[in-house]
């Protein structure tokens, strides 16, 4: 009884064993099929990859097999990785980079000219009517320094206001010789003019006119013989040992600038050699026609090399961050809807990331948020070649992915067909036909790098159907 028992056992035993490995078998067998099936691609739109030969519909190129990864994608990121023979990846150009960590400084290159200091004008006028006898700086634009005489006049008025103080030298009242020094003094007598006249007591007919302040003559008004009003400007005078700068910052630079900051300012035909100055002030209003806004430096000219009405290129440095992770900027693909970076796997891997993107440096490096880890190391060059290997995997991925999902109960799904071309990626049918823009044949979305585009884009239009 307990042998017939356990050979009971044992065969039942030995049925769900066969029937668990047959399934297996079928299973496996099946993968293998889907694994080794052939497809074909165009070299030139590696997007269209299909299972069965022909021509490729964007440029009529024969199309050719697929050569199969010999490596197995164990990982989520060996999945998304494409491997390059190392001979290939020499004749493609590929460059390579570490991802880095650093300062994170924003560069703002602005234009600017050249102006006179507001601060540094003199205007020498006259507070008496009177006629111009003689002009000792005849030019406009000669340099003068204050104290040197400007010309010489002749005033009734200055005559008469001398005589009354020679008066009031012979009589011993001082509030009345005080109140003749202060009448000089008003219309601008030096205190050296005044002791000449105390010692040679002779009125003089024409008084010389000194300058008040350093700088260059901007402004002549006046000739020798001229009459001339009280108030009227004779000369106008600018101090050029500093200067302002006023550079067009754009508004999306403006948050960087301060007052205070350092800036660097070059002429484009004197290369090699900076003018240092620093942020004076930031004006309160915004360029309507060229969206910018006036920022106004101050720079020391020892040398009066700068002169008024000169561009200047302007560049200022912000530190925003001491230790930002950073990559070369061209590392970074962009497709519009995001950005790519390629990192470099052992065994010839390369793996796409997606990456989100910070500010920019100024020595062509780009922060990066998210996506990358510090010493990763990335494609610089030579990328664009790995994306549209990346393309053709993704769409080798799309044919072989089994369709075991879909529920016994789930609906018949409907097959879209869009434009091969990606920029006619709008263009969505649930049946095959002409594209409406360039006239090429529709192609079903599973079979371009772009299907899920249209596929979203034929649901934005349908909401109500499902594909």
């Amino acid at each position: 009884m307990k042998t017939r028992l356990l050979m009971a056992v044992i065969l039942l035993l030995g049925v769900a064993l066969g029937w668990g490995l047959s399934r297996y078998t079928g299973t496996a067998t099946m993968a293998t099929a889907a694994a080794e099936k052939t497809l074909y691609t165009c070299g030139m739109h590696p997007q269209i990859v299909q299972d069965h030969p022909g021509n490729c519909p964007i440029c009529g190129m024969k199309l050719t097999p697929i050569r199969k990864q010999e490596n197995g994608a164990n990982t989520a990121a060996d999945a998304n990785a494409i491997i390059i023979d190392p001979v290939t990846v020499q004749n493609m150009g590929i460059r390579t980079a570490l991802v880095t960590r650093g300062p994170l400084r924003r560069v703002i290159r602005a234009v600017g000219n050249i102006e006179t200091r507001e601060n540094a004008l003199t205007d020498v006028t006259t507070k008496f009517k009177g006629w111009i006898e003689k002009l000792y700086v005849d030019t406009t634009g000669q340099q003068v320094r204050r104290g040197e005489p400007l010309f010489d006049i002749y005033s009734p008025e200055l005559f008469s206001a001398q005589t009354e103080y020679l008066l009031t030298l012979n009589v011993h009242d001082e509030a009345l010789r005080q109140s003749a020094t202060r009448k000089l003094k008003f219309f601008d007598f030096t205190d050296a003019q005044i002791a000449e006249l105390e010692q040679t007591r002779q009125p003089q007919k024409t008084v010389r006119v000194y300058a008040p302040a350093d700088g260059f003559v901007i402004e002549k008004m006046a000739v020798a013989g001229q009459m001339v009003e009280a108030g009227m400007r004779i000369y106008q005078l600018a101090n050029l040992d500093s200067v302002w700068v006023q550079a067009q910052i754009y508004e999306r630079d403006l948050a960087f600038v301060k007052v205070g900051q350092e800036a660097a300012v070059t002429l484009s035909y004197l290369p090699g050699r900076e003018f240092r100055g620093r942020v004076a002030y930031v004006y309160p209003n915004v360029d309507e026609k060229t969206r910018t806004v006036r920022v106004r430096l101050e720079l020391g000219n020892p040398d009066l090399f700068l002169k008024p009405g000169m561009f200047t290129e302007v560049q200022l440095v912000a530190e925003l961050e001491s230790a930002a992770l950073l990559v070369p900027d061209m590392a970074v693909l962009r497709s519009g809807e995001q950005n790519t970076v390629f990192v470099v796997l052992d065994g010839g891997r390369f793996e796409p990331r997606t990456v989100k993107l910070g500010a920019t440096t100024g020595n062509d490096m780009i922060q990066i948020l998210d996506g990358l880890n510090e010493g990763e190391r990335i494609v610089t060059s030579g990328q664009f070649m790995l994306d549209s290997e990346s393309q053709l995997r993704e769409a080798i991925q799309k044919m072989l992915k089994p369709d075991n999902a879909a529920a016994p109960t789930a609906k018949k799904m409907t097959t879209l067909y869009t434009c091969p071309m990606v920029e006619h990626a709008e263009v969505v049918n649930d049946k095959p036909g002409p594209c409406p823009k360039c006239g090429m044949d529709l192609v079903p979305t599973s079979t371009v790098a772009h299907g899920k585009q249209a596929e979203a884009a034929w649901r934005k239009q349908h909401p109500t159907e499902k594909k």
